[in-house]
């Protein structure tokens, strides 16, 4: 059996779904995934540099302007 592979939204390197936050976007915050819609994955890399490109990534996901304040919460 092979381990799903998934993508991280900010860097684009694909990585086994395991070694990924999954995390998803309603009402323009960012909250864990909850079962139901989309979402999107991220990986501990990214999390911890916080860099302009992911906070681009965030607020394309969530189509408003995203505060690393906002992750920070999340995680």
């Amino acid at each position: 059996m092979s381990t799903p592979i998934r993508m991280c939204i900010s860097c684009k390197m694909k990585i086994p779904q395991k070694d990924l936050i999954r995390l998803q976007c309603i009402d323009g915050k960012i909250i864990h995934y909850i079962g139901m819609g989309r979402s999107f994955y991220l990986c501990q890399t990214c999390i911890g540099n916080k860099d302009k490109k992911l906070v681009k990534s965030l607020s394309a996901k969530c189509r408003k302007k995203i505060d690393i304040s906002d992750l920070e919460s999340v995680i």
